[in-house]
């Protein structure tokens, strides 16, 4: 089921949390909405499930007009971050309840039931109750809970922000294959800019109740929109372009402000070519990387990440003395902050 948001506000008094968003999503996709708090990505996700009422535009379920539908008119299924399962019912009979207030017939609840459960990897736990279950485990329960009345939509609030961040991994990679094996189309609510990348086929980046950009997220990561798109999605370093490491560079632009990645800060021991001084800091060892902070002559600061093949290659030491270049910047002549 594709969804279209068309030109839809939502205000809580004097709080406008949404703001004429215009959305597509395709049928069958996984899409995440992220954002910072109060960015009206969970206010979007309510208002098409059916929980909020927009005050203006529309929102069209397989190109019908939903707007004014109920929750059970709409056929979603929506997943809360802190599970929402009943206390005293089995496993088995949480996965069970939606179908058994459709009057489904027994046989093919118990059919479907256990359908569900393997399919979320809990086959065996059935007759336990909640209490008994680890977070992750809960969570998959409450999937399975909202998948079993088969919704044409899959809505998720934050699934994972409950989790600890081990739990939480592991439940992105078996999503994205959850996914993949039912293809309902899916849309989660999520802060977490790794988690957007890793499980989401598009990422709609959301700021101040507007969407500022909707791409997959190589496009997001390599080609972002906006400056607050490159603030929000991973680590960056913000500049003024009459800093000196930018006096023979072609990425600068005047009275601009510059946006570098941290991986896109090259190193060296020696002078080499354009490089400029710059001397180290700190240095924070993250495992499978090394942050290397730095601060140029003038002042400012910058923060690179090199492999640790390369760290090594260079036997780098706090207060030592070094020579950076870029390897690529972008440039927003209108830069705000987040």
């Amino acid at each position: 089921m594709g969804i279209t948001i068309d030109n839809v506000s939502k205000s809580f008094g004097t709080f406008q949390a949404v703001k004429q968003v215009d959305l597509e999503i395709a049928s069958g996709s996984l899409v995440a909405l992220l954002g910072p708090s109060g960015s009206g990505k969970s206010t979007l996700l309510r208002l098409i499930a059916g929980l909020e009422m927009p005050d203006t535009g529309r929102i069209l379920l397989t190109g019908k007009d939903a707007t004014y539908q109920s929750v059970q008119e709409r056929n979603i299924g929506f997943v809360f971050q802190h599970y929402a399962l009943f206390k005293h019912m089995t496993v088995r009979q949480n996965v069970a309840f939606g179908l058994e207030l459709r009057k489904v017939p027994a046989a093919k609840i118990k059919a479907r039931v256990e359908e569900l459960l393997d399919l979320v990897q809990l086959a065996g736990l059935g007759d336990r109750y909640p209490s008994q279950l680890s977070g992750g485990q809960r969570q998959r329960v409450a999937l399975a809970r909202a998948l079993a009345v088969e919704p044409k939509v899959l809505l998720l609030d934050e699934p994972f922000g409950a989790l600890d961040a081990k739990v939480r991994k592991e439940l992105r990679a078996w999503l994205r294959h959850l996914h993949d094996d039912v293809h309902v189309t899916t849309v989660f609510v999520t802060h977490d800019q790794e988690e957007a990348m890793e499980v989401a086929d598009q990422i709609v980046v959301m700021n101040k109740g507007q969407v500022e950009q909707v791409g997959t997220p190589a496009e997001i990561y390599d080609h972002p929109a906006s400056p607050f798109v490159m603030s929000f999605i991973g680590p960056v370093n913000v500049l003024r372009s009459t800093s000196r490491i930018f006096e023979q560079s072609d990425n600068s632009a005047p009275h601009c402000d510059i946006f570098l990645r941290p991986r896109d800060i090259l190193i060296e021991t020696r002078p080499n070519g354009n490089t400029v001084p710059a001397r180290i800091s700190r240095i924070i060892h993250l495992g499978w990387e090394i942050q290397v902070e730095l601060r140029l002559d003038d002042g400012q600061e910058l923060m690179a990440h090199l492999s640790r093949e390369r760290f090594d290659d260079l036997t780098l030491e706090p207060q030592q003395q070094v020579f950076i270049k870029l390897k690529e910047a972008k440039s927003f002549p209108l830069y705000y902050s987040i």
